[in-house]
Formats: structure tokens, sequence, C-alpha cells
């Protein structure tokens, strides 16, 4: 979700004359504070996330979110999704469900 909010907020206001306007618009937009927000509780779940499980599971669902950012990405904001990135995707998936299986 924040990486979303972000995105949000860095595409909203393209129309600006100079990049110092821009930022300044971006401060005062919602969908930036909310990203920031999202990242500050990620942070503390990751934390009490990691003191159940072991670095390497965490690991996993990190990296999963990789994917997970890149779908959102298709879907929300029309992105491409060329051929290395669906390559990519694919390894990241297999190296979890391959790691995860023998853990």
């Amino acid at each position: 979700m924040g990486h979303i909010a972000l995105k949000f907020a860095a595409i909203s206001d393209q129309q600006e004359t100079t990049e110092l306007a821009r930022w300044k618009s971006m401060l005062g937009s919602f969908p930036l504070w909310v990203g920031i927000v999202c990242f500050c509780l990620e942070f503390v779940v990751w934390l009490a996330f990691l003191s159940v499980l072991t670095l390497s599971q965490g690991v996993l669902l990190g990296a999963i979110n990789m994917v997970s950012i890149v779908i959102a990405g298709r879907l929300i904001f029309k992105e491409r999704l060329d051929r290395m990135r669906l390559v990519g995707m694919a390894l990241i998936t297999a190296g979890v469900i391959f790691v995860g299986l023998y853990a």
C-alpha cells in the first residue's frame, strides 16, 4: 500500500512548472502522507514479524512483496510488463516456493 500511495503522490501533480513547486505540492498531498504512514507501520509490523519467525522465512515474504508490487503497478497504473519482468517475477516466486518447501 505504501508503494502505491507514493506512486499516486509522485504522478498527481505533473503540471507544476518547476521541480520545487512540484515537491511543495507533493508535500501537501494526502497520498504522500498515507505512503509515509504505511511505511512506518510496516516497519513496526516487520520488527514484530521478525521476532516470531526466522530471518530466512521473513526474507521470503519480503521477496514476494516485490512481485505483488509489480502486479499492483500493472493493475492500477497500467505499467508495462515486459518479458524480463515476467521472468524475474517467475524466478522470485519459484525461489520463494522452493526455499519455503525445504525450510
